[in-house]
């Protein structure tokens, strides 16, 4: 199923399906296809609007893997997937062969850390027609943590996101299909992580719905001392700020936890004078 972008009033909230031996915080967990549906029919079950099925590690040091790699972990989780649910399910890859395979087996979105930047990658999302999101990326995962560096780090971020919208729609993709994320963690420092959160507004420029994805990041671990897997209560608090601060989508390992502070959120803001 598509992901109708338009449709984004209420804030979504995207469980993370990591099918990796080597994802930051759950690597190897839902690596097997049956683990990875268990685990998917777990965050449905919890109240997930979206799947994101992520089949090559992009945490910092990460290896690449080829595309056959990619492929054989993630078709097979997105295909039993559509089956079982009517909600949209994307995937998370730079390569356009992915991109292809993932969309004809029912993905309706690609959630690119890339930003549509590597080769044959744009082309195939405008052929795709399916739903985008641009991350911002300071160098490549490899190396992007030893010295992110930024002179205004939302006004870059926010220009980034705007050149990359620009080449989005020069390539035929409309402007409706676009989601974009400032991408929290990748190529920048804690300060950065916090400036950004704390400035997410101004994306609202752009005009296009925000992802936020922080949950379970070093950035948390720095803040409260907290180890990866002790990481949900900052997680969550994060992503409340997000969505105060104009974010539109939370990519979250913990889904219920989410859904429950999202509710109560949004029943404050929506009582009273």
């Amino acid at each position: 199923m598509k992901l109708d972008v338009s449709s984004l009033k209420q804030p979504a909230v995207m469980g993370i399906l990591n099918v990796t031996p080597d994802s930051f915080s759950d690597g190897g967990r839902f690596a097997a296809r049956d683990d990875a549906l268990r685990q998917a029919e777990r965050m449905l079950a919890e109240g997930a609007d979206i799947l994101d099925i992520g089949g090559e590690s992009t945490r910092p040091g990460a290896a690449d893997i080829d595309v056959q790699q990619e492929l054989d972990r993630v078709v097979p989780v997105i295909e039993a997937l559509v089956g079982v649910t009517d909600k949209p399910v994307s995937i998370d890859t730079s390569k356009a062969g992915v991109m292809r395979a993932a969309v004809h087996a029912g993905a309706g979105m690609i959630n690119d850390v890339r930003a549509l930047r590597e080769d044959g990658a744009l082309g195939a999302a405008a052929e795709l027609g399916a739903a985008v999101c641009l991350m911002h990326m300071q160098g490549q995962p490899r190396t992007m943590q030893r010295d992110p560096d930024y002179a205004d780090v939302t006004a870059e971020v926010t220009q980034f996101l705007a050149d990359r919208v620009e080449a989005c729609t020069s390539a035929g993709i409309p402007r409706e299909n676009l989601v974009v994320d400032p991408g929290f963690g990748f190529g920048k420092t804690v300060a950065h992580n916090v400036e950004l959160l704390a400035n997410l507004r101004q994306l609202q420029t752009l005009g296009l719905p925000i992802l936020a994805g922080l949950s379970r990041k070093s950035t948390l671990g720095e803040l409260t001392g907290r180890g990866v897997n002790e990481r949900m209560p900052a997680s969550v608090a994060a992503a409340v700020i997000a969505v105060t601060n104009g974010a539109r989508i939370v990519r979250v390992h913990d889904v219920a936890e989410t859904v429950d502070a999202l509710t109560v959120l949004a029943a404050v803001m929506n009582s009273g004078s």
